[in-house]
């Protein structure tokens, strides 16, 4: 009996235990509230599979001293189950080692299963097999892809309930998604989108997971669902549900890159100021999408034709350093945001218009008062008068005043430092190449194929699990074929993916588009024989259709026709070889047999060293290593090379591209100006340049010894000019207004010398800063020199007590500084 009652107080003990640690995670139409407490939630989208799990630990805490209360990120549904029932939790898929990284710092945690991501993403993060399956079609209300969207989902759930990472559990979760971006489509699915977003709801609710669930951008959500906003700027945004609050699930930091595109910047100024006027408008919940952008390793990226890197102009860059001032002008945001949280969460609103988008916001509770000054005008500033006191707020920013009295925060005035990234080579030798060739002839002379078909098959029969698949066929032909003649020309309707087409064992020519082009037509003169004639067409995708209505079924490979035209003076006839018998071949040999190993069980062949082929198509190169040292972040230079696939140590860095050179025009030399409403084309850089030319090596690829690194080279390249760098900050360059504090840091370096220093005002960019029309009287170099060179850094007070007596006068004062790392 005494051990029973023991049993029975051990459990009870337990149930107190867990009782305690629980989080009640509910809202109401003004906030989340997390054990009654009505909360800001500032949040930041971090995709696991985008980084290492090396990784994780540094930027979740790197999250978290800038600010953030929360990581947002998806669930990627073919990255888990790249095959129907075959699941895949390893390495940087370890979904529950995320999580619990999340939750060992201290911050929240926000699940968007989906299981449709978009994120250009490949496919959208649906598995290939999916769309294969009898009878399915996708976000819709269909029962052969609502049970297999069901099975994923609880598995996922399930997952995470044995882990006991609901919030409700004691763990991080504490908001879940289900679908995304449903609502900027449904309309396209007609009543079985309405029927399929209800379903959607139920189902979620039926999972029990106590915590509530979004839906983002579905304006008809379900009651029991709280719908989001996606964009640039959500201060306008009202949910549709009075009784839920306004949340932000991805403020978009900058953009995505395409292969041909530009680099994107979006101005820490401008981003500031779209988050301080959804907070002035009522908002309390809000993500940033990307916080850490990272890398689409393997074949991951979307689109198609998006880049590797997903950088997307993020507060923490790719590589995971911080990519300042972004990063630490939003953290100052973030401590403003936090200091009012009562007052904003729970205060009375009142709103006054001014005129000439110029507003002012009063949050009231208790006696206390916080104010937003807001000017939306794109192009003058603002002389706000406030019971007696003038402020001034530039163009196109938002004052935060706590207490409405102190201007504590401005979105246009910038108090921390710009930091230049440099990339710096410690490879004292060039590599050493061997390479040896693509055995292409099985399909180019012999058109041997694995399977065939009266027909012109969509790439994705293949389940995706290669870029490549050849499309073979014979055709006869004789002199007295009406077809036949002089001028004979090979027409392929192609898909937008790249093709690369040969007859009768002979390169004939290549063919590719850009992001958001679905088709082309590739036609190209070619010679025939009298009877026989061999065709072999490569089709290489380039990711996946990711977003839109029915994105898929947009075709990749070739969907045809395929025609022979013979042209005799005015007249052509069309000889059509769309219903031939095709032959087919999934993936490159070389890839079969894993050549990017480094195992030699796996090479059927020889690597040659003697007289390294270059500019030569379908060729693969090796070469060994010595992983730079320190801990800088690794990247690979491949300037030089075409278009192709890489792998560290069997570790697949991506696709990479070099020689596709972004467009020419849309690049300004100008200051970019952070007024006014931001589009990917504003303040973007790159015109003419290689879309990427570095591409990010992940210290936990690399050995601590030699080190292989394997190119499948699908253009035709050159190799040897290829180095290994670190990425490290180069110029740090300080900024504070009259009365803050300037902070400067080479990030783990001593900053070594001083360029520029100036109390007064100044002109120009970091690296071309030039003296304005006032300064301080005592030499400010000199001032900073001592308090800043040999130390890793350090900060100083902008002001006369410490710089001396300006002749400004009225004039706004700024503490700027260059310095070198």
């Amino acid at each position: 009996m005494a051990s029973f009652k023991s049993c029975v107080f051990f459990l009870f003990l337990l149930f107190v235990i867990s009782s305690i640690h629980a989080y009640q995670v509910s809202h109401d139409g003004r906030a989340i509230t997390i054990n009654g407490e009505r909360r800001v939630l500032l949040s930041g989208s971090i995709h696991y599979p985008r980084s290492t799990a090396q990784m994780w630990p540094d930027l979740i805490k790197k999250a978290k001293q800038g600010g953030l209360d929360a990581i947002e990120t998806y669930v990627f549904w073919n990255a888990h189950e790249p095959l129907r029932r075959q699941y895949d939790f390893s390495g940087n898929l370890d979904l529950i080692r995320f999580l619990k990284t999340i939750q060992d710092e201290g911050l929240y945690a926000v699940l968007r299963i989906g299981p449709y991501v978009c994120a250009e993403w490949n496919y959208g993060g649906f598995p290939v097999w999916l769309h294969n399956m009898p009878g399915v079609e996708l976000r819709t209300a269909n029962q052969v892809y609502m049970n297999e969207m069901q099975n994923f989902t609880q598995l996922i759930v399930d997952m995470v309930k044995q882990e006991k990472l609901f919030a409700s559990q004691g763990g991080p979760i504490i908001l879940a998604q289900i679908e995304n971006e449903y609502g900027n489509v449904q309309t396209s699915y007609g009543d079985a989108g309405k029927a399929y977003v209800d379903w959607c709801a139920n189902f979620a609710q039926s999972l029990d997971i106590g915590v509530p669930w979004i839906m983002c951008q579905q304006p008809d959500v379900p009651q029991s669902m709280i719908n989001t906003c996606n964009g640039w700027y959500c201060d306008d945004f009202t949910p549709s549900n009075p009784n839920t609050p306004k949340m932000w699930t991805e403020n978009w930091t900058g953009w995505f890159k395409n292969w041909g595109g530009k680099d994107p910047l979006r101005t820490a100024e401008d981003v500031a100021y779209a988050v301080a006027r959804f907070f002035q408008t009522g908002g309390t919940f809000q993500n940033y999408y990307m916080y850490h952008g990272g890398t689409n390793f393997g074949r991951t990226s979307g689109g198609p034709y998006i880049t590797t890197t997903y950088d997307y102009d993020a507060p923490l860059d790719e590589f995971g350093n911080l990519a300042q001032p972004k990063y630490g002008h939003l953290k100052e945001l973030h401590d403003v945001l936090h200091s009012m949280e009562k007052t904003l969460t729970s205060g009375n609103i009142t709103n006054s218009d001014l005129g000439n988008s110029v507003a002012v916001t009063i949050y009231a509770l208790d006696g206390q008062s916080s104010c937003f000054f807001s000017n939306a005008n794109e192009t003058t500033d603002a002389t706000i008068n406030y019971k007696g006191v003038q402020y001034n707020v530039p163009a196109w920013s938002v004052s935060i005043l706590p207490d409405c009295k102190t201007e504590v925060y401005n979105t246009a005035k910038v108090n921390t430092q710009t930091s230049v990234m440099v990339k710096k080579s410690n490879e004292p030798a060039s590599l050493q190449w061997s390479w040896r060739p693509e055995k292409v002839d099985e399909a180019v002379v012999l058109g041997r194929g694995r399977s065939s078909a009266h027909e012109l098959v969509d790439q994705k029969v293949a389940n995706d699990v290669s870029d490549y698949m050849w499309y073979m066929t014979n055709v006869y032909i004789g002199k007295n074929d009406p077809i036949w003649s002089d001028n004979m020309t090979l027409r392929v309707n192609g898909s937008g993916h790249i093709l690369h087409a040969y007859v009768n064992g002979q390169y004939l020519g290549s063919q590719w588009a850009t992001y958001g082009i679905f088709n082309y037509v590739f036609e190209k003169q070619v010679k025939l024989n009298p009877g026989r004639n061999h065709i072999s067409l490569l089709s290489a995708t380039i990711g996946l259709q990711n977003y839109g209505a029915h994105f898929d079924t947009v075709q990749s490979g070739i969907p045809g026709p395929v025609e022979i035209i013979g042209k005799n003076g005015d007249e052509s006839v069309i000889k059509d070889l769309s219903s031939h018998k095709w032959s087919y071949k999934v993936d490159l040999n070389g890839i079969n047999n894993k050549l990017f190993s480094g195992n030699p069980k796996f090479e059927n062949g020889q690597w040659f060293s003697q007289e390294v082929q270059i500019n030569r198509m379908m060729t693969w190169y090796k070469t060994t290593f010595k992983a730079p040292l320190g801990n800088d972040p690794v990247v690979v230079d491949f300037q030089g090379l075409g278009k192709g696939h890489a792998w560290i140590n069997g570790e697949s860095i991506g696709r990479y591209w070099p020689s596709y050179l972004a467009e020419e025009e849309g690049c300004s030399t100008d200051l970019c100006d952070y007024r006014g409403k931001y589009g990917p084309d504003k303040c973007a850089s790159g015109c003419g340049e290689p879309t990427q030319r570095w591409y990010h090596v992940p210290r936990s690829f690399l050995k601590s010894d030699e080190n292989t690194l394997v190119l499948f080279e699908e253009f035709g390249g050159n190799p040897s000019l290829v180095n290994f760098q670190t990425v490290q900050v180069g110029t740090a360059c300080g900024s504070a207004y009259e009365n803050k504090t300037m902070e400067l840091s080479c990030n783990g370096k001593a900053i070594t010398a001083i360029r520029y220093a100036n109390f007064g005002e100044t002109e120009g960019i970091c690296g071309s800063f030039d003296k304005g029309s006032c300064s301080s009287e005592d030499n400010a170099v000199s001032i900073i020199e001592k308090e800043c060179v040999g130390k890793e850094k350090c900060s100083v007070l902008a002001s006369e007590g410490v710089f001396g007596s300006t002749n400004c006068g009225n004039n706004a004062k700024r503490l700027i500084v260059e310095a070198v790392c």
